[in-house]
Parts: C-alpha cells; sequence; structure tokens
C-alpha cells in the first residue's frame, strides 16, 4: 500500500473541505479500497498506486478550482470525480474571454462597460496605461481586478498599490494609533476590492508575505518596483513631484496603471495637481495608454450618475460665466458684497478668510 500527504495552503479548510469534511468524504466514498484521512491542512491517501494517482489528479483539480472559483461544493467534487482527465483540466482552465477573475465567492468579475472593456484592453497593451473618471465608475476595482488575474497568472510576482495620504481638514498626526492605522483608512477602498476577490487566508498570506503590498505614496521613494503590478490610485491628489517619482519606479518588467478624477481634487487651492500635469507632458510619449470613463460608466446607485452629470454641468456653466469679463456676478458674489456695503466685511478682508464665502469649485468642497 502507498501512502501521500497533500498540504493545503492559503485557503479556508471549511470552504474547500466542507461542512464535517463532507466533500472529502464524498471523495474517499468514491473510493472504497482506499483512505483518504484530513486532518488540519493535510489529506493523507493511502491506496494503490494507480488508485492514489487518480485521488491526486482530483484533489489538484479540486484545489485549482477553489483557487479560481473560492469555493467548493458537493455537486463540484461530483463533476470531477465524472470527469476524465482531460475534461477535468478543461473545466478549471475554460473561462468565458470577457471574464477578468471569478472572486472569493465564487461571483464573475468582468467588465460592465464598453469603457472599462477599453480600460482592460489597454492594460494588456500597454506597460503604462492613465485611467481618468469620475467616481463610481469601476476605476479601482477593474484596476485591482487586474493586478490579482496577473498574480494568479504568474505574470508577475507581486502586486504594490498605493495611493497618497491627503489630510481632509484633520492632521493625521493628531489621529489616534499608529502609523497604519492613521493610513489604513485611505486605503479602505483597496482592501474592500481584494477581500471580494481574494479568501481572507490566502490574502493574509500574500500580506504578510510582501506579495501584496498597500502603502501611502510616500513609502515608494528610492524603490525600484520590478516584475509587479503596481497601481496608483486617486492620482488627481498627488503633486507634480509626487507623480514623477512614482513613475520613475518603473522597472523592466513591471505592469503600470494610474488612476484618477480629476473632479475630485482634494490638494490646496494653489497646489497644481501632478495627474493633470503628467498627462500634458507625457501626451506624446509613444506607448502609454490612456482611458477616459464618463457618467455612463458609473455602476453605483444610479443618482451617483445624475450627481455627476450635475457637477460636470455645473463646472461647464462657470467656466462659460468666467471667460465672459461683464458676466453677472454669482449669487454668492452678490451675497459677499451685499456684506460689504452693510459694514458687515471688511474690503480688505480676503474672501477665503470669511465664513460666508462658498468654495470656488465643488473640488475645493469634498
Amino acid at each position: 500500500m502507498v501512502e501521500k500527504i497533500i498540504t493545503l495552503e492559503n485557503m479556508s479548510l471549511v470552504d474547500f473541505l466542507g461542512p464535517d469534511n463532507q466533500n472529502i468524504r464524498q471523495l474517499a466514498a468514491a473510493f472504497p479500497g482506499s483512505k483518504i484521512i484530513s486532518r488540519g491542512n493535510e489529506i493523507k491517501i493511502q491506496g494503490q498506486t494507480e488508485v492514489i494517482a487518480r485521488i491526486n489528479e482530483i484533489l489538484s483539480s479540486l484545489i485549482e478550482h477553489y483557487h479560481q472559483y473560492g469555493q467548493i461544493t458537493d455537486k463540484t467534487v461530483n463533476q470531477y470525480l465524472s470527469a476524465t482527465s482531460e475534461e477535468a483540466e478543461g473545466r478549471v482552465l475554460a473561462a468565458s474571454p470577457d471574464v477578468i477573475l471569478f472572486g472569493a465567492k465564487g461571483g464573475v468579475i468582468k467588465a460592465k462597460t464598453p469603457n472599462q472593456q477599453k480600460l482592460v484592453d489597454a492594460v494588456m497593451a500597454h506597460d503604462l496605461t492613465f485611467t481618468l473618471g469620475p467616481a463610481g465608475t469601476g476605476k479601482t476595482y477593474i484596476s485591482v481586478a487586474l493586478a490579482v488575474r496577473a498574480l494568479k497568472n504568474k505574470e508577475v510576482k507581486k502586486i504594490i498599490i498605493s495611493r497618497p495620504v491627503v489630510e481632509a481638514g484633520e492632521s493625521l498626526g493628531f489621529l489616534p494609533g499608529d502609523m497604519k492605522e492613521k493610513v489604513d483608512p485611505y486605503l479602505r477602498p483597496i482592501y474592500d476590492a481584494l477581500e471580494d476577490m481574494i479568501p481572507p487566508e490566502k490574502l493574509k498570506f500574500y500580506q504578510e508575505n510582501k506579495i501584496i503590498e498597500i502603502a501611502p505614496l510616500a513609502y515608494m521613494r528610492g524603490r525600484t518596483l520590478n516584475n509587479a503590478f503596481v497601481l496608483l490610485d486617486e492620482a488627481q491628489n498627488t503633486t507634480p513631484s509626487q507623480l514623477k517619482m512614482f513613475l520613475t519606479r518603473m522597472g523592466p518588467t513591471a505592469k503600470v496603471m494610474v488612476n484618477g478624477d480629476r473632479s475630485q481634487i482634494d490638494l490646496p487651492t494653489r497646489q497644481k495637481s501632478g495627474l493633470m500635469q503628467a498627462l500634458d507632458i507625457l501626451k506624446n510619449v509613444q506607448g502609454i495608454g490612456y482611458v477616459e470613463m464618463t457618467s455612463e460608466d458609473v455602476v453605483r446607485h444610479r443618482l451617483v450618475k445624475e450627481i455627476v452629470e450635475a457637477y460636470d454641468k455645473f463646472d461647464s456653466e462657470e467656466q462659460v460665466r468666467q471667460a465672459q469679463p461683464n458676466a453677472a456676478p454669482r449669487r454668492d458674489d452678490r451675497h459677499e458684497r451685499r456684506l460689504r456695503e452693510q459694514g458687515l466685511l471688511d474690503e480688505t478682508t480676503p474672501a477665503e478668510d470669511t465664513e460666508t464665502n462658498l468654495p470656488v469649485n465643488h473640488e475645493q468642497a469634498l
């Protein structure tokens, strides 16, 4: 009698083995002349050589199935038990061409709009891709899915995801906790996306072994990012020097994505966005992909699309108004003038120092 031990790594044992090890019991019942024993994260097989080879083949297919779809059911076990070796391998590898990834619970992740598909195509065709678009268009989610797919397909050895940490009314130094606890709220959308796509145990393994790194942009300085899928999110909030620093980290075998939203710049009023400057500087550089999302690509609540369109309309009207030298003042301008006439606002007081002044544009209000 021959014995073989298979070790299960980076997976939820409950999701793979089933409640009360029912998936392994089902597999053992199909091979009554052998023993299949599950203890902890090890599966011990005892039996004749040819039988062990077949059980090992089925278990390998089930493990591959789990890593692709995120779960194993009794129906899955039956499918692999009844399939020939070629059919089993084909079932694991077969996937619709428009599917980017299967999520942690087996859900399908794919492009939902034409521009999202353009993003997928652009990343496949270019080593550096800039993506711009309003909130809710799936920029971050699709980008993280592409990164996870590249890692699973062994196209890269690691994923590095970064965001600039821009304060919005509160100083990080006065927030409680260590540095990780201070910056994690800024990186929460990245964690949410990853948790949708990778089982918890495997995600923890990836992070502990630096296969997936999530860090503020400042941590990128001095590094060479090689053999990695690198994503810079919320790039509209980088300064020109920060974005230049990030882009020059790109190693010879890196795949880099830069995402941003020109309507949500949280930098100080007089600080130029590094993303906006980079788009001007690099527009004639060959080999860079550019994808522009619109309100038509919003996949959140239907009101998000209408909100984006309303703000776009406001911005367009404001640009037209400011271009006319004799244009009537805005409502908030008239309010400020009345305050000055009533002596409630000193003529020398800058507008930005008053509580009654409204933001110049909605970027400053966010």
